[in-house]
């Protein structure tokens, strides 16, 4: 496949039959005034029914199909899962946003090389491309001004570019790759290039979405009663969009001090946004976490404090929407949050099949 050759990778096999458009349609005739007169009574009788339906549904399905270039997935796969992108060939960009871990990490805050403990816990990778902006701070702007930051971070993979670019340009696989792609130049812009176009392809549709999109038995009553409480309880406030967040700032203790409850020492990370923008009022801002897969990424928030789900919606009601839930709101909110756990697209290993992955 030629460079600029884009594929379009189906997210569901779902297919929805368009309806006229116009260009294919015969003029009315009296009846069909008549039949369109009905209509629009019918219409008029649905539109209430159709606006509660509306409203019962602001969260807004994932994409089902991404649009991205295929050759630069599988190049971006390989270099994703590439140690020698480490200072001392130790971790990879998977080592902390592993798939079996719902794009994060099972620790509350990352191991760099030399087995140094970063400050904050790692943010999950999967549907990372609806964030509106990068790290948990807002720091990088997109995919791809964040992969820059992890390779030369001394905590992190503490490497140096200058070394690490004459490893991949010896190794055949990537210099036929680099060649194809990006007339051979093997340099960190393509490298992360790469890497930022194959996380664009990670989005994981689950029941959820098949739900937004009218099938009403894809989630459980239960599901949908949490769904329901979800919104009710003022989530919906900040976990909106595709991504069920990552669409906003917002201040970690916004009606309760969250720190002052959990207790210890401030840290640097504990200062969010304010790191960025040295503006006093920006202390404790953070981007809203994206909620797909949260099921499979304890624990929970910027710190790793807390390990249950459940006691991370218990948290977040009471510090953010100055709330006291019930073991059986929390429990309902949980049961909706599950339906957020979806699939993995087929080529997200490296060990994948490359023409499966051609082929979506």
């Amino acid at each position: 496949m030629h460079a600029s050759t884009k594929l379009v990778v189906s997210l569901t096999s779902a297919v929805f039959a368009l309806s006229c458009q116009g260009n294919g349609c015969q003029k009315s005739t009296e009846s069909d005034q008549a039949t369109a007169l009905d209509q629009a009574a019918v219409e008029s009788q649905e539109q209430p029914l159709q606006q509660e339906q509306a409203a019962f549904e602001p969260l807004q399905p994932l994409p089902e199909k991404v649009e991205v270039n295929m050759d630069k997935v599988l190049l971006g796969r390989s270099l994703y899962h590439d140690k020698r992108l480490s200072g001392d060939e130790t971790i990879a960009c998977v080592s902390c946003h592993s798939f079996d871990h719902g794009g994060s990490e099972a620790l509350k805050t990352s191991t760099g090389i030399r087995k140094q403990k970063g400050p904050i816990n790692a943010p999950t990778v999967l549907n990372s491309s609806l964030n509106f902006r990068q790290f948990w701070d807002g720091r990088a702007a997109d995919l791809k001004e964040q992969a820059l930051g992890p390779v030369t971070n001394p905590l992190e993979m503490g490497a140096k570019w200058e070394d690490v670019l004459p490893k991949l340009a010896k190794d055949k696989a990537y210099k036929d790759a680099f060649a194809k792609l990006y007339d051979g130049k093997v340099n960190k812009e393509n490298v992360v290039d790469a890497i930022a176009e194959y996380e664009s392809s990670l989005i994981t549709p689950s029941r959820f979405d098949k739900f937004l999109r009218g099938d009403k038995d894809a989630i459980s009553q239960a599901e949908k009663d949490g769904y329901v409480k979800f919104k009710e309880t003022g989530c919906i406030s900040c976990h909106i969009g595709p991504g069920v967040g990552g669409t906003m700032y917002q201040k970690m203790g916004l009606v309760k001090d969250y720190f002052k409850a959990r207790g210890g020492e401030l840290s640097e990370a504990d200062m969010g946004r304010y790191n960025v923008t040295k503006n006093e009022a920006d202390k404790h801002f953070f981007k809203v976490p994206l909620l797909r897969n949260i099921e499979l990424t304890p624990p929970y928030f910027h710190d790793g404090s807390v390990a249950t789900l459940e006691e991370a919606v218990t948290i977040m009601a009471r510090h953010q929407l100055g709330k006291e839930l019930s073991e059986k709101d929390v429990a309902s909110i949980v049961t909706f949050l599950k339906t957020l756990t979806g699939e993995l697209p087929a080529h997200t290993k490296p060990d994948a099949d490359a023409s499966a992955a051609h082929k979506g």
